[in-house]
């Protein structure tokens, strides 16, 4: 038995609906907490950063390491659980740090290919690309 409770705070209700809002958009701990700041009702990085642990948890969120020196970053996805054989892979921007997820069937060969004639099991949820963005392209 589970004696833990779960407690149903109006933060922890105000943030669910905000994810609600932006679900599939990748998201930092610190997004969360300027969001509710420039709103007028600023939450504490410790209670986003305990509430998304939590929905993580729960499978409602989706969480992301992409390297050591970058927060974790997280996704909303309600109910939809990220199938085991579906791509997501990342590319991550050298230059300004943007994260574009990417759902390509041609991402998917390679990873077939490594399987097949390399015997090596791809994780698309934790491969990344380092490049730059466009943003970034056209600046130079």
């Amino acid at each position: 038995m589970n004696t833990k409770l779960k407690y149903k705070t109006k933060q922890s209700q105000d943030i669910k609906e905000y994810l609600e809002t932006i679900k599939g958009v990748h998201f930092t701990v610190n997004d969360v907490c300027e969001h509710f700041k420039e709103n007028g009702t600023p939450i504490g990085m410790t209670t986003v950063y305990r509430q998304l642990e939590r929905m993580t948890g729960e499978g409602s969120v989706q969480k992301y390491i992409i390297d050591t020196n970058s927060p974790a970053c997280f996704e909303y996805i309600g109910e939809d659980i990220h199938n085991e054989k579906e791509c997501c892979f990342h590319c991550k921007c050298e230059k300004c740090g943007k994260l574009i997820h990417l759902h390509c069937e041609e991402l998917a060969e390679i990873e077939e290919h490594l399987r097949i004639h390399h015997s090596f099991l791809l994780d698309p949820l934790r491969t990344v690309f380092y490049g730059i963005c466009e943003s970034c392209a056209k600046a130079v």
